[in-house]
């Protein structure tokens, strides 16, 4: 009877203290209104012939009541009806959403005392949110109960996960992926002072180890080897198979789909998350039966597509939806002001920046992020335990302002303090938790190939073949280079003098299909899509002789792969530098590329899809710089410094990732690490090895009658 008796009087102060706080924010409410009023010439809260203040403040709470029910009631409601709008017009959306909201509370009012133009409107629900908001949570902060089910609201739950429907209280894990965040760059963030909440966890003992991607050092190969144990057959970001005639592309839905799908059925596994797991932001699931922002299931249709399910947990709060949109905003302006700046300082090297660049970049440095942290604190939450997600706003400011800089260190600033947020929850989390940072790759700067030698890649490949290119690409020296030795070496082959002066072109009897050039960072694929198998250096030779020779001595080239009947694979370099991949070493033409690389060009030029011809940029060890073959300043995707040495951060209680003297290598050994602190964190329950599922016809992931599907 006491327990009871107590209980009850808990239950009443809770009420009484939940009731106080709804009096203060309304109270807050109003007088933001009454001041608005003052202040706004559009906006009105009495009747025309006018009214005392007493009358006055009665309808200005009148009208933050109603705005407050509706805010509550219907906001929900129209952010699900809204979950197939595009994420970009969504969080924009908001702004005009809360404005109507506004003025049908205003339209409730009686006698014609509540008006506003609907542009005033916009302005005053979002300050009204904002202010609700704040005073909600400075409120909720003083008492841990209350800050609590605040949490809870702004992640879609609404209690925690019952002691019965959860596992005993053993560690969570989250991984946190910091993408594009080199070893390198984290060590200089945290000496800088950019990144406090790091800097902390290593003092108190977490351990830094680097490790090493494969060739190629992207996200798509690095994530879905970490997700799914296995990147074979990755060879780029993007890349064409001969077999099926189609161009795959890691960021695409279809070709993560497709690439996830290939990875269960390699593995026969569903991947690290699939036990009671949660995958945000990524490309690829891992298995996880709660997904949000995920590529790899965004092309579904029907109910068993959840990935768009993060946005209603995030924008069901319309402080949420007006922060976050007031955010975007700023980001785009910040964006345009820092570009103009650049431009204005004449800083290089430089790209442009203009078109819908601010919108993208303002959707993965605030929408993206803001609705990632509010899906992981919601799994936290709900003691999920695993959850794996990606914040990918460095990757893409870096790509354009390069990776080091004013512009990089801001966002480095505000990825730390998502980092502290989310370990803050943690403290509020039905089941302690392990936090684990971690990156899929780094970032090399540099110029890029075509602002240094006034020609892009597959201009340089298509003069090297004779064909006909850009006039601006004549003029160049490169250009005009590879032109001059396509034609000797055609003449040659055609027995014809050096000097004649007609159309060697023109001797062809039928033109092969044009090559197709595709750019990964500074690595570069060269197919030729009429040949069905992997042509081979002496195919290649005898159909455009001088394509070979004009690439790899180029000064912006640093190695080319390309197949041999008669050595098997060889490493083509500057200089005549020919060397067979059997014999490959870390020494000779990839001696500057560092340890490792060897390794990973041997690994790679065993995919059943590798190019004809892959073409490594240069890489200067002296400034730590490489050529992008694609529009990008700060670039990954190959060999050559920061861009393949990412790391790993974790807590003291996990074991350590390798043994003393050893190396991390590879997305797949990392994948092992992964799944061995989940095992050490959860039991047994974590399997060491998942049996064999079936893959669902959508490729996504394992069949429900299998492992958990995306």
């Amino acid at each position: 009877m006491g327990d009871g008796r107590w209980g009850g009087a808990d239950r009443w102060r809770s009420a009484g203290r939940a009731l106080g706080r709804v009096a203060v924010v309304w109270a807050v409410s109003t007088l933001t209104l009454l001041i608005l009023a003052g202040l706004l010439p559009d906006f009105e809260l009495q009747s025309p012939g006018g009214d005392t203040f007493t009358r006055t403040a009665l309808t200005a709470a009148a009208a933050a009541g109603a705005f407050g029910l509706l805010g509550a009631l219907v906001w929900p409601l129209i952010v699900r009806a809204l979950l197939l709008v595009p994420a970009l017009v969504l969080g924009l959306l908001g702004f005009f959403l809360n404005g109507s909201l506004l003025l049908v509370a205003l339209w409730l009012i009686p006698d014609g005392r509540g008006a506003a133009d609907p542009e005033t409107a916009v302005a005053v629900a979002a300050v009204m949110s904002a202010v609700a908001s704040a005073t909600s949570t400075a409120l909720a902060v003083r008492d841990d109960d209350a800050y609590r089910r605040r949490l809870y609201r702004l992640t879609g739950r609404t209690r925690p996960r019952a002691p019965g429907d959860a596992p005993e209280q053993v560690p969570g894990t989250v991984f946190l992926q910091l993408d594009g965040v080199g070893h390198h760059v984290l060590r200089g963030a945290v000496a800088d002072g950019l990144m406090p909440t790091v800097a902390g966890w290593l003092d108190a003992g977490h351990r830094l180890t680097p490790w090493h991607t494969d060739w190629s050092s992207q996200t798509g190969a690095s994530q879905l080897g970490i997700l799914h144990g296995s990147n074979e057959d990755v060879p780029a970001f993007r890349w064409y198979e001969k077999d099926t005639g189609r161009v795959m592309v890691s960021n695409r839905p279809a070709g993560a789909v497709e690439l996830q799908r290939r990875a269960v059925r390699r593995t026969g596994d569903g991947g690290l998350l699939t036990f009671d797991g949660a995958s945000r932001g990524n490309l690829f699931s891992g298995g996880a039966d709660q997904v949000a922002l995920v590529l790899s299931v965004a092309a579904r249709r029907g109910r068993r597509n959840r990935s768009r399910a993060g946005y209603f947990a995030y924008f069901s709060d319309p402080a949420n939806a007006v922060r976050t949109a007031g955010s975007f905003v700023a980001e785009c302006v910040r964006e345009v002001f820092q570009s103009v700046r650049a431009l204005l300082r004449r800083e290089t090297p430089r790209v442009s920046r203009g078109g819908t660049y601010p919108f993208v970049r303002a959707f993965a440095t605030v929408l993206e992020r803001d609705v990632v942290v509010s899906a992981v604190m919601g799994d936290m939450l709900a003691g999920r335990t695993a959850v794996y997600a990606d914040l990918v706003a460095y990757d893409e400011v870096a790509h354009h302002s390069g990776p080091h800089g004013r512009d990089t260190d801001q966002v480095l600033r505000r990825l730390d303090r998502s980092i502290a947020l989310i370990a803050t929850v943690a403290e509020h989390t039905p089941r302690p938790y392990r936090i684990v940072l971690l990156s899929d790759h780094g970032q090399s700067p540099g110029e890029t190939f075509e602002g240094a030698y006034g020609l892009t890649l597959k201009d340089l490949v298509r003069a090297g073949c004779g064909l006909p290119v850009p006039r601006r690409v004549r003029r160049t020296r490169s250009g005009s280079e590879a032109r001059d030795a396509a034609r000797d070496a055609l003449r040659l082959a055609l027995h014809r003098p050096v000097d004649e002066t007609d159309d060697i072109e023109r001797e062809l009897p039928s033109r092969p299909s044009e090559p197709v050039v595709l750019a990964s960072g500074n690595l570069g694929l060269v197919s030729f899509p009429d040949v069905p198998h992997r042509m081979t250096r002496e195919e290649i030779d005898r159909r455009h002789p001088a394509l070979l020779g004009t690439l790899a001595n180029h000064p912006g080239v640093g190695f080319l792969l390309v197949a041999s009947a008669e050595h098997g694979s060889v490493v083509l370099a500057r200089d005549g530098v020919e060397v067979p991949v059997a014999a490959l070493d870390d020494g000779g033409p990839l001696a500057v590329f560092g340890p490792g690389a060897a390794r990973a060009v041997r690994r790679t030029d065993g995919f059943p899809h590798v190019a004809d011809i892959m073409v490594n940029s240069m890489y200067d060890p002296a400034t730590g710089t490489v050529h992008a073959f694609e529009e990008q300043i700060g670039s990954h995707g190959g060999l050559g410094g920061e861009q393949s040495r990412p790391f790993l951060l974790s807590p003291p209680e996990l074991s350590p990732p390798v043994a003393e003297g050893e190396e991390l290598i590879g997305a797949e050994q990392v994948h092992r690490v992964l799944r061995r602190w989940l095992r050490e964190c959860s039991g047994p329950q974590v399997p060491l090895s998942l049996p064999p599922v079936r893959v669902s016809p959508s490729g996504g992931g394992p069949d429900p009658s299998g492992a958990a599907d995306g």
